[in-house]
């Protein structure tokens, strides 16, 4: 069992950037691969970025590649989402998740979830 608490979230204007942090407890952090997914108001829950175990394969959605970094700490228990040039559509409450996958981070089974936290970028 894994708990995950997020925090790093806010208001920023276009063109920001954050960065989104990650905690992990109750277990082993290195066993899990990471990622990051985001929920817009009326919308599902949608993909944004994701880590392997050791930090060796990363993968994003195309809306984000290029203006967002996924990275991790083993030691510190810590998934990061750095944000950059942050755009209105970017707006979202951002959840992480870890999980088990492959060598195709994007697709792992992420079973423990955090309990988001909310992005909103102003135009």
């Amino acid at each position: 069992q894994v708990q995950l608490v997020e925090s790093g979230g806010g208001l920023v204007q276009t063109g920001g950037s954050l960065r989104l942090s990650c905690t992990a407890s109750g277990s082993t952090f290195g066993d899990y691969a990471m990622a990051w997914y985001r929920q817009a108001p009326g919308k599902e829950r949608e993909f944004v970025a994701a880590i392997s175990r050791t930090d060796s394969i990363t993968d994003y959605a195309d809306s984000v590649k290029g203006r967002f970094t996924i990275s991790r700490d083993n030691a510190k228990n810590t998934v990061y989402l750095q944000m950059n040039s942050l755009k209105p559509e970017d707006t979202a409450v951002y959840y992480c998740a870890a999980g088990f996958s492959g060598r195709r981070v994007r697709l792992g089974n992420y079973r423990y979830w955090g309990q988001g936290t909310q992005v909103t970028v102003s135009s």
